[in-house]
């Protein structure tokens, strides 16, 4: 396992691509409305991505066809876009955006509902954060992974729902995926422990329903089994001497 502490330069070019990410999810959330399509969503935010000097991350990647991943209701993550997919009322859609300036990545997701939206997605929507936020006060020097794990596991089965086990969260930094994992849930370990300089994604994916999942023929979209919703939730974060930093953030 590689594990590599970012020095200050370094994590001033993540905290640049960070805030690309952040632009281009604000100016993409602007967007969603009902008949929107998940093409037009992906190249709303491509384009300021590159607007701002940046290369889409994801572009590629591995063989992934598009800039921005864009996941509709029981899609988790690595929705395709599609100029027939439209949104319709009550939809949730997830859009996960990478950013790669002067070396470094940043990456960040978010859920969104599409015009008014049941509660029951609403709070779905709202714990997957909450998740997210409880695994990053974790986050400290000093912790490990497994602190990370559990902070945000607790949170999501005292609300019911299921933790997608089968993608992670994960370090990254001059390459998009990087040592370590961050599972979301308790993984059995202590993990590694953290040390000011790490920059890790940190993802929740909270299904409604089970935490079993599938990929679909395309090879990339992944879908809960059982059909019911899934929410994400992701921000590039640093670990320091005190409270953990977020980078995709404005």
């Amino acid at each position: 396992m590689a594990i590599f502490i970012k020095d200050g330069n370094e994590i001033q070019k993540m905290r640049t691509a960070g805030k690309i990410c952040a632009l281009a999810h604000e100016v993409a959330a602007k967007a969603i409305k009902p008949g929107i399509t998940t093409q037009e969503l992906a190249d709303i935010a491509e384009e300021e991505i590159r607007r701002a000097g940046a290369i889409p991350s994801f572009k590629g990647y591995n063989g992934y066809p598009a800039a921005v991943c864009v996941s509709v209701n029981n899609e988790v993550i690595h929705g395709i876009p599609s100029p027939k997919r439209k949104l319709i009322e009550g939809d949730i859609v997830s859009i996960d955006i990478g950013a790669y300036f002067q070396g470094f990545h940043g990456d960040a997701a978010r859920t969104h509902g599409v015009g008014k939206i049941s509660s029951e997605a609403s709070r779905l929507i709202e714990i997957t954060q909450k998740c997210f936020h409880a695994g990053a006060e974790a986050a400290r020097m000093g912790n490990r992974i497994i602190d990370v794990s559990c902070a945000i596991q607790a949170v999501a089965h005292a609300a019911g729902y299921g933790i997608v086990r089968d993608f992670v969260g994960h370090g990254v930094g001059s390459k998009l995926h990087e040592d370590p994992e961050v599972p979301n849930f308790d993984f059995g370990k202590k993990g590694v422990r953290l040390a000011a300089g790490m920059t890790l994604a940190i993802e929740p994916m909270i299904n409604q329903g089970t935490a079993d999942v599938e990929v679909l023929d395309d090879d990339w979209t992944v879908i809960t089994v059982d059909g019911k919703l899934s929410a994400h939730y992701e921000e590039t974060i640093v670990i320091t001497k005190g409270k953990a930093v977020i980078l995709t953030e404005l």
